[in-house]
């Protein structure tokens, strides 16, 4: 008689109740729900900074530039000029083999970083459109700007 009381009590132990597991599913959703958005903004949020990171170099880069040649490049001669002599007016007298920069980055989000002399925000303007690629949005799609 023990026996059988042991084994119907074993039996009874073994597994989980249907409660039980709706309860730590629903513990699982709630911290899901909590978590992820986090987590699926941190790239969005890391594309910016890079971008801002991306375009502080080019500025540096532009600085030196001016520092050497008296000037920023123009317009025409845009961010090229940090990596290639350019050979349209004005031509710079003192710029330095090897370039400012060894490459032209493109911006996290595939586009190219544009370049505004004058600039609107400054006296140059170094920008990225942003996820859209397109002038001004929101949020993911905020132009990213060495005025900011």
């Amino acid at each position: 008689m023990q026996i059988q009381q042991a084994q119907a009590q074993g039996r009874r132990q073994r597994g989980f109740t249907l409660i039980e597991i709706m309860v730590v599913i629903a513990i699982l959703g709630i911290l899901a729900a909590l978590i992820v958005p986090k987590i699926m903004s941190r790239p969005d949020e890391a594309r910016r900074v890079a971008a801002k990171q991306d375009i502080g170099t080019i500025m540096q880069a532009m600085k030196l530039y001016r520092l050497d040649n008296g000037r920023y490049p123009t317009q025409e001669q845009g961010l090229r000029a940090l990596v290639e002599k350019p050979s349209t007016e004005p031509v710079p007298n003192n710029w330095k083999d090897g370039g400012y920069l060894e490459r032209l980055p493109a911006d996290p989000w595939g586009g190219q970083y544009q370049y505004l002399n004058p600039g609107v925000h400054g006296e140059i303007d170094v920008f990225s459109y942003g996820a859209d690629n397109k002038a001004g949005g929101e949020g993911n799609d905020a132009d990213v700007g060495s005025w900011q």
